[in-house]
């Protein structure tokens, strides 16, 4: 594979992190399978520790850096999933996380990064606020910056969710991730299509965010421009080594409305008792309203996260009644 990142970097990944990780279950249900005429194989990222794969990912930066890279701690901007991962992660490694966080982040996402000891700055929700502001607190703490997808250490942290998968389940036609800045996307892509010979990797996205849609088919990366959806860790624009790797190995991105998003959400909890992130549910929206593509076959579904209340998850899904 012509790619700066290789599947055996994927492998040292997981020697790195899985001391620390959960090796996640997988779980299918075989009602929702009837319903939908396929067989789904959920990867439960929502039982990852802080509750989403981006702690594979986190935990794999840090664990990576030197003494050096290490001693002033680390940074990153966030609207949540990542956030907490970092946090958690360098707390891990007993050095000090700061995080840049938008003031519309969900509440239970910036208790998630408090919990675990993460230094927070608030901003503007706009990517340029974002940056500016982590900009100052690097200069002021000398910490290192943890791009939050576009880091060639997480994309490799977030690739073992795939490599425990196929290792646990065997072979699959569709592995499928939600896509936003792309990290699970684009490490997803590489373990898949280094495992596996005949395998499809699909992404869904919100139709309301679909710049990931809009990039792959235009061959270069369009940024997110005012995305409008309730799936908010999809709402990034793709980072640059994401892109290459996603142009280079996923088969398709598909777009699904917010209400699709909605029903999906429900019709998981209704089958398996677990509460998604709207983003997590997108890729089941996508089977839904797709059900030709993924008709008879073995998929497997990164669950991405969980990090939901109980209230909002009733107030986003009773939101399309």
């Amino acid at each position: 594979m012509s790619t700066i990142i290789t599947f055996r970097e994927i492998q040292q990944a997981y020697q790195r992190i899985h001391p620390f990780i959960n090796r996640t279950p997988v779980v299918t249900n075989a009602s929702l399978n009837t319903l939908l005429e396929t067989t789904i194989y959920f990867k439960c990222e929502n039982r990852q520790k802080c509750g989403v794969f981006k702690f594979r990912g986190a935990t794999n930066a840090v664990q990576s850096l030197t003494p050096e890279q290490a001693k002033n701690g680390v940074a990153t901007h966030s609207s949540g999933n990542h956030a907490a991962a970092l946090a958690m992660a360098a707390m891990q490694r007993n050095i000090p996380a700061y995080i840049v966080m938008p003031r519309d982040a969900p509440k239970t996402k910036v208790e998630n990064v408090e919990r675990h000891g993460g230094k927070i700055t608030f901003c503007e929700p706009t990517l340029q606020a974002r940056e500016e502001e982590l900009k100052k607190v690097v200069e002021k703490t000398d910490a290192t910056f943890i791009h939050p997808y576009d880091c060639a250490e997480v994309i490799c942290g977030q690739g073992t969710a795939t490599m425990e998968m196929i290792e646990d389940y065997g072979s699959f036609d569709i592995i499928m991730t939600p896509v936003g800045g792309g990290g699970l996307l684009s490490g997803t892509a590489l373990a898949a299509k280094s495992m596996l010979r005949n395998v499809q990797v699909i992404a869904g996205e919100p139709a309301n965010a679909d710049d990931a849609f809009r990039s792959l088919n235009a061959g270069h990366i369009i940024p997110s421009q005012n995305p409008d959806t309730i799936a908010d860790g999809l709402k990034t624009s793709l980072g640059k080594l994401n892109f290459q790797i996603i142009n280079q190995f996923v088969d398709k991105i598909i777009t699904v409305s917010e209400e699709a998003i909605r029903k999906a959400m429900v019709l998981l909890q209704q089958h398996t008792g677990m509460l998604a992130e709207p983003s997590s549910a997108v890729p089941l929206a996508a089977i839904m309203e797709n059900k030709e593509i993924f008709k008879n076959k073995k998929i497997g579904l990164i669950l991405s996260g969980g990090n939901i209340t109980k209230e909002t998850f009733d107030s986003l899904t009773k939101a399309g009644d």
